[in-house]
Formats: structure tokens, sequence, C-alpha cells
């Protein structure tokens, strides 16, 4: 059963643990202290002591080897998942059962039905279960978005995605092994390209079907590159070609729409430049275009701080989560679907029946 009566938190500083101390932490960090009025940075927990010890003396606070023992010791009001995918849907179990709110990096799991786990537990626990899909706020996604829910599109017939980055050998030899891994981490689709999966549904809405091929050249188990088909409900059709192979660095992340009437393409390195914005009419907004773009050496964007606005205002009962447990659950569908299809050889329709 969903839960909708949260407690709210209104008259204090809402108290963080950071779990996993690895290459994604650092936007966490940072957005937790964009926020010294809302949020407390009141504990760090990773298996790893030599980057437990550095990370617990940069922020001065207590760091722990093991979840359990930071959810004994500390008030925690949020526990922020920083660790391998695989591992989320254990670490948000047990967060709930201590009455904690979990927010959780992506993709929230790599199977469906951990997934589906995460979300059960915490309805039961009465806590939030927040999904980190950071890019929804970068400001030129907010201005497609805007666009696609005033119709300026007419019907959209046409839809693509790339994602052309790299990840070189040493990347995935680094970090004991769990990086390219089917349990910890999934593939290209699965990690890389999973905020590019989510604008499938936000952006365009339900899907109808996909048909995939996917390719491994690094030594790794699951795909470094692939490729799949979409056909929307709405009749859309498009595609979405994803490699971690780029030489020799990456390249581009962008996501192309055309419609009967609008044709726009954001694009760079991380949807982070409205390069094409043609549209029948006219609004007040389309003066933000130029503005909007940004320059950025990171595939992460700048989203992070925004989307802790968000969970702040959540917590406070001020707003709805942007996505939350059952957003995640839309990528988490769309990417077991694309698996099968590619492993299978076949055209694999949505809702998948588990």
């Amino acid at each position: 059963m969903r839960l909708n009566n949260f407690p709210l938190i209104k008259e204090r500083r809402l108290k963080v643990g950071v779990v996993g101390c690895g290459r994604i932490s650092k936007n966490h960090f940072g957005s937790i202290l964009q926020y010294p009025e809302e949020l407390e940075l009141a504990a760090v927990c990773d298996i790893d002591g030599d980057a437990l010890k550095r990370t617990a003396a940069e922020y001065n606070v207590q760091g722990y080897t093991e979840l359990k023992g930071m959810l004994t010791h500390e008030a925690l009001d949020l526990v922020v998942l920083c660790t391998p995918s695989g591992i989320h849907p254990s670490q948000a179990v047990l967060a709930a059962a201590h009455g904690v709110h979990v927010v959780s990096e992506k993709p929230m799991a790599t199977r469906y039905k951990y997934g589906l786990r995460m979300v059960e537990a915490c309805d039961e626990a009465g806590v939030r279960l927040f999904v980190v899909k950071q890019n929804r706020r970068n400001a030129t996604l907010q201005l497609l978005k805007r666009a696609i829910d005033e119709k300026r599109f007419g019907a959209i017939k046409m839809v693509h995605l790339n994602v052309f980055w790299t990840r070189p050998q040493d990347y995935y030899d680094y970090g004991q092994g769990w990086r390219g891994t089917w349990e910890f981490d999934g593939g290209a689709f699965m990690n890389q390209a999973s905020h590019y999966v989510d604008l499938v549904e936000w952006l365009i809405g339900p899907v109808d079907r996909v048909q995939a091929m996917m390719s491994t050249t690094r030594d790794i188990e699951a795909e470094d590159t692939g490729v799949v088909n979409i056909k929307w409900r709405s009749g859309a059709l498009g595609s979405m070609a994803v490699t971690m192979l780029t030489y020799p660095k990456n390249l581009e992340g962008s996501i192309t729409i055309l419609g009967e009437t609008g044709s726009v393409k954001v694009g760079g390195v991380a949807v982070n430049e409205i390069q094409t914005w043609d549209f029948a009419d006219q609004r007040d907004y389309d003066t933000e275009v130029k503005s909007a773009n940004y320059e950025t050496t990171s595939v992460y964007g700048f989203g992070h701080p925004l989307y802790y606005r968000n969970v702040i205002d959540v917590m406070r009962g001020n707003a709805e989560p942007e996505t939350d447990g059952r957003e995640g659950l839309k990528s988490l569908e769309f990417l077991t679907a694309v698996y099968m299809a590619a492993r299978d050889g076949s055209s694999v329709g949505l809702p998948l029946h588990f």
C-alpha cells in the first residue's frame, strides 16, 4: 500500500549520512554543503578504510565501516546511497527498518524485483525513497520539458538519444572488481546511460515495445555498447545508441525530438547545449534558450544541488518528490525489457509481467 502521510521535519536541520565515499559522492557532499541552514552532514560510511578516514577528516564527521553501525549510533533523517548499484536494495531496506529516509543514486537497483523491494520496504516503514535523476534539473531539459508539456511539437514522430562516452579498461578495473558486473553495476545502459534512459519516459511517455542489440569489448561481464529501437504508446518511433568506447574522450550526450510542428536537439557532452530549437509558434521563454546552455567537463552536470533542494522541500512538506522510488522503477522496467530483447533477439512489450 502506498503511504502518503510521511512525517515532516520543519524545525531543524536534516541530519544526513552518506554511504560510499567514491567517485559520485563528491557531488553529494558539495550539494549538502550548499544548504548549511537546511542540512547537516552527520556521518559517512565506507568499507575502504583509507577512503573513509580521508573523507571523515575532510568533512570533520564520524566515520563508519558498516551501515548498521552508522544507523544505530547516529540519529539520521536521511541516508544517501553512493555505493555500487547492486548493494542499494539491501542498504535501503536496512535504512527503512531504522526509520531513516533514503536517497539512492542511479540506478536504484540492478534487478527490477530488488528495486520493487526497496519501494515496498520504504512504504512499509513510512519513509521516503528518493532516486537521484539530477539531469531533469538541467536548464536545457527544463525548457524542453516545458515545450513538450505545452504540446509545441504537435504529435511527436521521431526521437533519438546518443550517449557517446568513454570508459577505459582501468575505469572498470578500479573499485574492487564490481564495475561492469551484472550483479553490482550493469553495463553502459544500466549505469552510464541511466539518466538518458530516464528521459525516454519522462519526456516522451510510456513505451510500447523495444528491440535491442549489444556488444562487449572491454574485459567486463556486461555491455559497453548497444543500440535500442523504441516504439512509444503514442505512436512515436525512436532509438538510442550508447557506447563507452568513444576515442579519446566523452563526445556527446544528446536527445533529438522531431514533431509535426517542432524540432529540437539538446546535445553537448551531457545534454548541456540546446543546438536546435525550431517551432511553428513562438513563446516568451524562447529567448532563454541561449542562457540555458552551459559549459561542463563532467557528465554529471550541475543538477545535484537542485535535486537536494527538492528533497529538502519534500521533507518540509512544501513539495512532492520529483523522482521517488516509483519513478526509478520506470527506468528499471525499461532497462529490463531492453536486456531481455538483446538476450533473446526479440521484440519485448511493456509493461512487463513478472
